[in-house]
């Protein structure tokens, strides 16, 4: 997946290279589209993966012991802006047995347990877990045994109810910048429960002539690199996946990566980027942008996490001393009693003592203090997007890591 920012939230896809300094960002930006198929589905779930963590998610584990490690999460989790909204959404919905995501570089597990919508459900309960980044002395790696069926296969099949939901959806394609909202129960949509039947389950097994196993049909797209001929300042193209068009093909959907490009093909594309770009500088902040659906946003915030890799221009360095992490008066350090700092967790999901001894002022010293939001700071400074570096010189930007000490040193642990 990716992760949240409102700002993004109810556009299309419509990114692709080669890649500007918006579209390298919104591209790993998460959709309104991508949530409303999810929520479609109705058959149980084991697992479920996302980069960013749900928001809340932090009030069914240790948070006082999260805090310990992570105290620049402070302000976030209180105000309860910390994650995804949109994640939190999908996980209420879905209830399933665990969710693992990544994005925070912190260990940390939860265990949540689901209201029940009638008498004869069962309750259902998620063990959440994150876990930290893969250097040495910190928690990367967990065991979890999850049960199978001995009597299935070892090859990866379709899911046959997924790709009944991505047949109902996909009149719902959007390959634009323009935002629009899913349907819903509002009275302005004819359409808005796109769960399927079986019946439409069982169309899709006849096609697929009751075989699930997913084809090797893997292409090369790309050559490899090779480091004896190093080719420098290539720029990325647009390509069309081999797999995607033939999986589209096969069940009639639509292939937006095809569609894209067919949209450059006619200009049409081109120009509305080149449109959009112009309008975004004239306003950085985002002002002539539709409220978001959510109530709370979390692209304005900081998650000022030392540890994470990001893209430049996706957030400066700025000096901590602007940002209080302090608890304001309107939210106390302790929460509600409705939310226990410590919950039950399972023996295979519990955090470890050693969880603790990740320094925060050693994270700070390595980082540089570098943000993730883009749009603000902690103070709420707009901050303009330019074109050029720094010094106002023009150029091209660079992904870069900015905590390539960190792997480049043998233990900064320690």
């Amino acid at each position: 997946s990716g992760i949240f920012k409102s700002h993004d939230y109810r556009k299309g896809h419509f990114e692709c290279p080669p890649y500007n300094q918006q579209t390298i960002r919104s591209a790993y930006h998460v959709r309104n589209i991508e949530v409303f198929k999810l929520k479609q589905l109705k058959h149980p779930m084991d697992i479920f993966m996302s980069h960013d963590w749900p928001r809340s998610i932090y009030h069914y584990g240790n948070k006082k012991q999260l805090l310990r490690m992570k105290s620049f999460f402070r302000q976030e989790v209180e105000s309860n802006t910390l994650g995804s909204p949109a994640a939190s959404e999908l996980l209420q919905h879905l209830k399933p047995t665990y969710w693992f995501s990544a994005h925070l570089h912190v260990k940390f597990a939860a265990f949540m347990q689901h209201e029940t919508n009638s008498k004869e459900e069962l309750p259902k309960a998620t063990k959440f877990l994150a876990l930290d980044k893969c250097l040495p002395h910190r928690d990367f790696l967990q065991i979890i045994e999850v049960e199978h069926d001995p009597n299935a296969g070892d090859s990866l099949e379709y899911d046959a109810e997924w790709i009944a939901v991505l047949k109902a959806t996909n009149s719902l394609v959007n390959v634009t910048q323009s935002s629009w909202n899913m349907p819903e129960k509002n009275g302005l949509h004819a359409k808005w429960d796109y769960s399927v039947t079986e019946e439409a389950i069982k169309e899709v097994l006849e096609e697929l002539n009751h075989n699930l196993t997913i084809p090797c049909n893997f292409t090369l797209t790309a050559a490899c690199y090779d480091p004896s001929k190093p080719q420098k300042n290539m720029e990325p193209v647009h390509t069309i996946n081999p797999q995607t068009t033939e999986f589209c093909a096969q069940f009639g959907l639509t292939d937006i990566n095809d569609r894209i490009q067919q949209a450059k093909e006619e200009g049409s594309a081109r120009g509305e980027c080149e449109e959009e770009e112009e309008e975004e500088e004239m306003d950085s902040t985002g002002s002539a942008e539709e409220p978001s659906e959510y109530n709370t946003d979390n692209s304005g915030l900081s998650s000022i996490n030392p540890d994470e890799i990001m893209l430049d221009e996706e957030g400066g360095d700025e000096d901590l001393s602007t940002c209080s992490v302090d608890p304001s008066p309107d939210h106390p350090p302790e929460f509600s009693t409705s939310f226990s700092d410590i919950r039950i967790m399972p023996d295979s999901m519990a955090v470890s003592s050693d969880d603790a001894t990740d320094s925060n002022n050693e994270e700070l010293d390595k980082s540089g203090l570098s943000k993730q939001g883009e749009e603000k700071g902690c103070t709420e400074r707009p901050l303009k997007r330019i074109s050029g570096d720094e010094n106002g010189n023009g150029g091209s930007k660079k992904i870069k890591r900015r905590n390539q000490a960190i792997y480049a040193a043998e233990d900064e642990d320690k």
